[in-house]
């Protein structure tokens, strides 16, 4: 088909990309640790995992696996930890393997935790001691018989593990002992591991890799089965982005990984695409501690960082942020939500970095569409399509739109998932002759850049008007005083829905009234929110996006009582 963005790829960018140099993800460590094998591969709290130790370490993981547990070829193993150099130790360890990676949520609830772990039958699972008691209360409820305990700190120097065990043992009081099967601590495996055969499976690009579940938000969580060949895909379709930016490999630099590595976005493009381009990723465990994080970003000169809106707008809003060094930063990405205008602005007056935008969806590894670096500017769109992929937009009536014409996208490329795990159903609503339904709105522009108009199910409909939420949203942060808002559309007999928004307060002297006035001056009137509500904060997911449903669901359950 023709692919008319290609006119906004980079004058002599590879319209298409060769991914075939790859046969599996293990191939592409195996060549970082031949060429740079003493240089950093991970640091976290001041500890560096080279990539020699990261090949040793999880051979040593595999070598235990496959040896003590007996997990046989497409078995599932479980992964339940926030940011910690053990995660990126196990996730080489299982593939390697030949096993399949269950990516999880460490602040699952139990009922959360033992759908994911009924529903894709993992038989064993990494996890941290501080999350240990969730698991405790499901684990005998699910297939897992195995469970190897890590301690935050197992994988720092003798006087760094002592102190931050000690801390999190007895500042959070944390039970030291559980009841879970044939449970082994990390150290004991990798101890273990490391004096028993390994022996590489042969894994080739269609065997599964990961069983990554989305996030929930349109329903019961289910697990993408993303392949060696996906994601290998997405790998290379992000480096097309970041290469630009970043150069080739030959030389050190570090990035700053914030965004859990449990989440498909960090996953494919910090954890993965980092391997790949020799970059040190610098893990934040918890990003949610803003000042501990600044602290941290003032000992690096990073040339990366990557986030979500809501990220970048609490950094921006610490004052001691603008202390931070930001003379290497080459590249800022945001993705999981629209990057606000207003943020956007201000990052990069700050940084004198803009942030690029990029666009996807767990279903499809996850990358779709991305801004190239001839696009310097923020400008509210996703970009265009990466290389080797197929879009179309369809309209309600099932035709094509044109140019300017709202519809929802499909994706067609080396990316897509290959369905469901163990729902034909499911699968079969998205995946239609090899195109993935996004459920998302979109409209490409006359220059041939996309832009989101939002979820399908989050338009709003004001008296036959399509509202789309982030433009309201949009318009509202343009006002100083507010920290964060969202919008959603509530029920009204009149106009069968209208416009509530909830907002955080920057500034406590903002009133409503003032609110109102302000959308007035950019909004036309049936876009003017009716309803306004300030919160103290607006509950978002794992990695800061804010969840509309929760809200949508709250006002749903207010006006049937």
């Amino acid at each position: 088909m023709q692919k008319p963005w290609f006119k906004n790829y980079p004058e002599g960018s590879e319209q298409e990309l060769d991914t075939s140099v790859y046969r599996n993800i293990l191939d592409m460590l195996d060549k970082a640790v031949r060429e740079h094998p003493d240089r950093p591969a991970y640091i976290n709290m001041g500890q560096v995992l080279t990539f020699r130790k990261l090949e040793e370490r999880s051979r040593a993981f595999a070598a235990y696996l496959q040896n003590e547990l007996k997990l046989q070829r497409g078995d599932r193993v479980a992964l339940m930890m926030p940011n910690l150099l053990q995660y990126p130790i196990s996730l080489f360890g299982v593939l390697r393997a030949g096993l399949i990676v269950v990516n999880v949520n460490p602040l699952y609830t139990p009922r959360e935790l033992e759908h994911q772990l009924q529903d894709s039958g993992a038989k064993a699972i990494v996890v941290v001691s501080n999350f240990a008691s969730t698991l405790e209360k499901v684990v005998f409820n699910t297939s897992v018989k195995h469970v190897i305990l890590t301690r935050m700190g197992d994988q720092l120097s003798f006087g760094k593990r002592t102190l931050v065990n000690f801390i999190v043992k007895y500042v959070k009081k944390l039970v030291p002992k559980y009841k879970l099967p044939h449970a082994v601590t990390f150290r004991e495996v990798l101890s273990i591991g490391k004096n028993r055969q390994y022996v590489r499976p042969v894994i080739e690009r269609e065997d599964l890799a990961f069983l990554q579940y989305t996030g929930g938000t349109t329903g019961i969580a289910k697990g993408a089965m993303l392949s060696h060949g996906n994601i290998i895909a997405n790998v290379f379709q992000a480096k097309w982005i970041a290469v630009p930016f970043l150069g080739e490999r030959e030389r050190e630099r570090n990035a700053i990984l914030a965004l859990p590595l449990y989440h498909v976005f960090a996953l494919t493009v910090n954890c993965l695409l980092f391997i790949e381009l020799g970059v040190t990723a610098v893990l934040i465990t918890n990003p949610r501690d803003i000042d501990g994080f600044v602290k941290a970003l003032k000992k690096q000169r990073f040339v990366a960082i990557t986030g979500v809106n809501t990220l970048f707008n609490a950094l921006l809003n610490n004052e001691n942020f603008k202390e931070v060094d930001f003379s290497a930063l080459k590249l800022s990405v945001g993705g999981g939500m629209a990057v606000q205008q207003a943020v956007a602005t201000r990052w990069h007056e700050l940084t004198g970095c803009s942030i690029i935008e990029g666009y996807g969806m767990t279903e499809c590894s996850p990358l779709i569409a991305a801004c190239p670096i001839n696009v310097v500017k923020h400008n509210g769109t996703i970009g265009v399509p990466v290389p080797n992929t197929d879009i179309k937009i369809v309209k309600e009536d099932g035709s094509e739109a044109a140019l300017g014409e709202a519809g929802e996208l499909w994706v067609k490329g080396e990316q897509v998932m290959r369905g469901y795990w163990q729902r034909p159903e499911a699968t079969a609503e998205v995946l239609k002759e090899g195109w993935m339904a996004t459920g998302d709105i979109v409209v490409m522009d006359e220059s041939y850049s996309l832009r989101i108009v939002d979820r399908k199910k989050d338009m709003i409909l004001v008296s036959g008007f399509n509202v789309y939420p982030n433009e309201i949203e949009d318009v509202v942060m343009l006002n100083y005083k507010v920290a964060e808002v969202v919008a959603i559309g509530v029920p009204n007999e009149v106009s069968g829905e209208t416009i509530k928004i909830f907002v955080v307060k920057k500034d406590d002297s903002l009133t409503k009234d003032e609110l109102r006035k302000h959308c007035r001056q950019h909004l036309t009137g049936y876009k003017v929110p009716k309803e306004i509500e300030f919160r103290d904060e607006l509950p978002k997911n794992n990695v800061g996006k804010i969840l509309r449903r929760v809200l949508r669901d709250e006002e749903q359950a207010k006006r049937t009582h």
